[in-house]
């Protein structure tokens, strides 16, 4: 790639070659995108620009603020006072926990070494910090909620940095380990790091994930791939059963990651156990993008995969209607497909499920950090090089959002402590990343995050405005409650969203993925769940909340149940593809297997 400076150097040339006006905005146009790529590749796609911006507000409306100032001076004599007492305690021989007012999630400073001397007075006072920053950075009058939110964040990250959990000297738990071990934990810390390393630039999987093959031991459920388009295969999985249910369940994946989270190993197969209820499953395997595919719009994923699914899958099935079911992004492709349809008097979806996904952006969490103007001119910037955005850099803006347990815990657990976490499918299905399409990508965030376009009727399908309370089709929506990517609140607005028809809310314990995959027999498993009726008033989501006992177990079974209630009498299953859609490759297909 051009560098800025050798851009800059080549200009006066170039200038004097470009005989119209317009063909000398594209070449200054061209440069900003060249210097802007280079600082992207510097700040891992965060916009300088949008973080100064951020704590300017922050610092100018505190600067002017001599009420929260006090407030603060007034706070940091507490701490100071907390932290003295802390330790006039710890030296008389007290037992006392450094965590006490720790967030429930803050796992770092748990463990019983960390109430030992000196490193609960390091624990305590560390937390202490994070409190008083957490203080400074929030409730200043002025400063927009996106500035503040903005300043948490990076506060957050700069002092997740320094916490003493990080270092060896300072973490009891690294110093037993040494001292049992005679200091080789930091040899296999060492070679750990190596390892990675070398893994890392030729490209292999991380370590102990070599041994998760798609279609050996991931993505094993038997099937036949029966479409192939430009942009998906169309997976027909095999029946289990002697009968099944006349409609077909096809299920449309996010294209973030590739499909097989929900046929992982045979045990926690979201397929594999649909197909064992009596249900014939039709999947779509997105293609991983490359630049061929840099003008591959938002739209192209439904007609090139949801559609083409669909159509496969009545015509294999011989039903007129299907349970249509989207994960994630899928899923908001699937609500966007669904109002089209509705929109239309198309009537062949049967029912909607939506697991994990959002149509409405106002409250999408602390993703919502990374979009605004800037961010994004910066990420159409990256990618304009290349025709998409590279798998790692979608990735480390995800762990970042929970930079303590998928970095900082892992660099502790793999380098100080010496030690491999046993691997697993989970953990195997996150590294195999995807690509995603430059135009695709920049109409996803401008028009879904920055403006919510898909929730406030601005997006066109077919050339015709669509909306989601136009949709009749009863709807199953399920939320996570430990969610950083759909965050459950923002998930529950489809009973806002969705006011003209039934919507049956499930909200289960896990994360984005985990609690999806909640198979039956999952230790720790509960959910919540209650439908509202057509006519039913509107419940804010904390008062549903509250409402809702817990039920132990996985929601699949009672997933299965409302699909039930909603099919037609058990037949004999239907062939794998027909005349108009044959069936040629075995799953897994070739798509999922792209680099």
């Amino acid at each position: 790639m051009l560098s800025p400076s050798s851009a800059l150097s080549r200009l006066p040339v170039a200038m004097a070659s470009l005989p119209r006006s317009e063909e000398r905005r594209d070449a200054f146009r061209e440069l900003d995108r060249l210097f802007h790529a280079q600082i992207a590749s510097f700040t891992g796609g965060l916009a300088p620009s949008a973080l100064v911006g951020a704590l300017a507000d922050w610092a100018v409306h505190l600067a002017s603020s001599p009420g929260k100032q006090l407030e603060l001076v007034a706070a940091l004599a507490q701490a100071v006072r907390d932290n003295v007492t802390f330790a006039i305690e710890c030296a008389g021989g007290a037992d006392s926990d450094p965590c006490e007012h720790a967030l429930p999630q803050d796992r770092r400073f748990r463990a019983p070494e960390w109430r030992q001397y000196p490193f609960n007075l390091l624990a305590h006072g560390f937390l202490s910090v994070e409190r008083w920053w957490e203080a400074a950075t929030t409730g200043v009058a002025g400063v927009s909620r996106r500035h503040q939110d903005m300043t948490t964040f990076l506060l957050r990250q700069y002092l997740d940095t320094l916490a003493p959990s990080n270092f060896a000297a300072t973490n009891p738990q690294v110093l037993a380990q040494a001292r049992a071990q005679h200091g080789m934990n930091f040899v296999r810390g060492g070679l750990n790091f190596i390892d990675d390393v070398a893994r890392r630039l030729s490209g292999r999987p991380p370590a102990g994930l070599d041994t998760f093959k798609v279609g050996e031991t991931v993505a094993v459920t038997p099937g036949k791939v029966v479409r192939r388009t430009a942009l998906a295969e169309i997976i027909q999985y095999a029946p289990a059963t002697r009968e099944v249910r006349p409609e077909p369940v096809v299920i449309i994946p996010a294209w973030i990651m590739k499909y097989y989270i929900l046929d992982l190993s045979p045990n926690n197969s979201l397929v594999r156990y649909l197909t064992e209820q009596g249900f014939t499953v039709f999947m779509v395997s997105w293609k991983n993008p490359g630049s061929e595919d840099s003008n591959t719009s938002f739209d192209d994923y439904r007609t090139e995969g949801l559609l083409p699914a669909l159509q496969a899958a009545l015509s294999i099935s011989g039903a007129a209607r299907a349970h249509m079911v989207g994960y994630c992004l899928g899923g908001t492709l699937l609500t966007a497909a669904a109002a089209a349809m509705a929109r239309d008097h198309d009537d062949r979806v049967a029912s909607l499920t939506l697991l994990a996904a959002q149509a409405d952006f106002t409250e999408a969490g602390e993703l919502m950090l990374f979009v605004d103007e800037a961010q994004i001119s910066l990420l159409e910037d990256m990618m304009a090089e290349h025709g998409y955005l590279e798998a790692g850099q979608m990735a480390g803006a995800f762990q970042m959002l929970r930079s303590n347990d998928l970095i900082w815990s892992k660099l502790v657990h793999d380098y100080l402590m010496g030690q491999r976490d046993a691997p697993i499918d989970i953990m195997a299905w996150n590294a195999d990343a995807t690509r995603m399409p430059y135009r695709m990508h920049s109409e996803y965030l401008r028009s879904l995050f920055l403006n919510n376009d898909l929730a406030e009727g601005r997006i066109k399908i077919g050339g015709d405005a669509i909306a989601i309370e136009d949709i009749r089709a009863p709807l199953f929506v399920v939320g996570t409650e430990q969610d950083h990517v759909a965050p459950w609140r923002s998930v529950y607005k489809f009973n806002l969203m969705a006011a003209n028809c039934e919507v049956t809310f499930v909200l289960t314990n896990g994360g984005h993925n985990a609690g999806v995959l909640s198979q039956p027999g999952h230790a720790g498993r509960h959910y919540r769940t209650a439908t509202r009726k057509r006519d039913e008033p509107y419940i804010d989501p904390d008062r549903w909340f509250a409402m809702q006992e817990p039920a132990a177990g996985s929601w699949w079974p009672a997933w299965v149940a409302w699909l039930s209630a909603r099919s037609g009498a058990v037949a004999a299953p239907p062939p794998l593809g027909d005349a108009d859609f044959p069936a040629t490759d075995d799953a897994p297909g070739r798509y999922v297997l792209m680099r």
